[in-house]
Formats: C-alpha cells, structure tokens, sequence
C-alpha cells in the first residue's frame, strides 16, 4: 500500500505571478471527490471575498449542475471555450453564491478531446484562452475528468498549482504514484512552472482503521504535500450537490461545510 514517492520542490511565494490562482484539481481515479473539492472550496473561497470561477472540464457536467446550473440550456460551454469560438469572459456564468462563477460543460465536450487530437499545441488551448480573461478573479478552480487525457492536460499546461483529492481507500493510494510521475511529466514537457498545491484527504471516517492507514501512509509518503484538512464523509455534502448548491450554502453548520472552510483557509494563506 505504500505509494512510490516522486520528489516536488516546495511552493514558492514568487510562483504565483498571475493575476490569477489556477488550481487544477485533478486525479485519475474516478469518485475521489474531485468536484465536490471544486465546488465546496470555490464556495468557502467566494464566501470570504475571494471572486472565484470553476473550470467545469469534465463531460459529465456534475459541477455545472452541481452550482444549480443545467448543462442542457447553457448556450456557451468550455467545449466553445477549447474551440476558439467563444471567449472565457463570454463562456463565465454566474451562479446563486456571491462571487462564484463557473464556465459549463456539457457532454458534447467528451468530443473536444477527439478533436483536440490533430490540433497543433493542443495541450495547450485553456492556458491561452484563460490568458485574457478578466473580471477580478483571484481563483480558478478546474475540475477534471477522471483521466489523465488531452482534457487533464490542458488544465495542467494551465494551471500553477495541482490539488490533488484522495479518498481514504485502498486503490486510491495506488494511483497516486502514478498520478504525480504525470505531473512531473507536465513540469518538464509543458508547465515548468507546475507546482503541488497539496493533496486532501476526503471522505475520511475516523472511525475505520482504514480511513486513518491511508491517511498515516501519505502523511509518511508526502509529509510537506499533505492538507492538515480531513474532508470527512457527510450526506449533507451529498444532499447538497442533488439540490444544486455548495454544502457552505445548503447546511452552512454541518462537518462538511466546516472542513471545505478550513481547506479554503489552508489554500488561502498558502
């Protein structure tokens, strides 16, 4: 169970010299809480002042709807975004949480990635779309797909930091290894400016033997990468996502709520 260790600098104060923070939240496993991540903390991030834009880059749209909007009546998508047929400030659409924006997708992105193929740079089609966009934004937050495809890539060419969801289960562990050899493929081939964000455990139980071998086994792997954080598992994060609100907005008191603010706090004074 012990996940191979690949070495990363530490993050620098002087990385982050874009107007932006890019984060691309990304791991190739399914069901790790990647978009629950994406949404929670660009809620927690918005509700203390920080204008915060979610990157929906999966095709399944689970952010988009997630944020209360419906990928089915979204007019611009991140698919027009990848293409060059829309701008990031046309594709960026409000939702109910002050300060929290998100550029849709839809299923029809699933495509883009066949598309993208014959492209030349294709890795690199969002870093120069987010390039221009405007509006205050101090956070982007982009949720991948499970996979480590053209779409992954794209948000790795253009994002500073990579935060990393592991669910405290067995087989999450073992893609780790190979989920941060990518990473260190992309600083060298693509964004040398790449850095680890950190990695944050999510649907903890602390009442299993299991939740705290995995978390002993990254804590020990990755000591200076691992979010002091514990996203535990709570239904009212669940139930919120089915009613299309961040868990901060749809039961602000529970213990989900409360840890997605403490790791907005941890992301912030970063």
């Amino acid at each position: 169970m012990t996940p191979h260790v690949v070495e990363f600098p530490q993050v620098s104060p002087n990385m982050l010299i874009s107007k932006h923070r890019i984060i691309a939240v990304a791991n190739q496993k399914g069901g790790v809480g990647k978009t629950t991540t994406v949404m929670n903390l660009g809620a927690a991030l918005a509700e203390r002042g920080a204008q915060v834009l979610v990157i929906d880059l999966d095709p399944q749209s689970n952010s988009t709807s997630g944020l209360g909007i419906d990928p089915s009546r979204a007019r611009l998508t991140v698919y027009h975004l990848l293409s060059g047929e829309a701008s990031i400030d046309e594709v960026a659409t409000t939702t109910s949480v002050p300060g929290l924006h998100v550029v849709p997708s839809q299923v029809a992105l699933a495509g883009a990635e066949i598309e993208l193929v014959t492209e030349e740079e294709r890795e690199g089609r969002l870093r120069r779309a987010l390039s221009a966009l405007t509006g205050g934004f101090g956070y982007v937050l982009i949720d991948c797909p499970p996979s480590l495809g053209l779409l992954t890539l794209n948000a790795l060419t253009a994002a500073d930091q990579a935060l990393v969801p592991l669910q405290a289960e067995y087989f999450a562990l073992e893609g780790l290894a190979h989920l941060m050899y990518t990473l260190q493929l992309v600083r060298m081939n693509l964004n040398p400016n790449l850095e680890i964000a950190g990695i944050v455990v999510t649907q903890f139980d602390a009442r299993t033997t299991l939740s705290w071998d995995v978390l002993n086994e990254v804590r020990r792997a990755y000591p200076d990468k691992l979010y002091q954080t514990l996203i535990p598992r709570n239904v009212r994060v669940s139930e919120a996502s089915s009613h299309g609100q961040p868990v901060t907005v749809y039961d602000p008191t529970c213990r989900g709520a409360q840890a997605f603010r403490q790791l907005a706090e941890e992301v912030m004074n970063q």
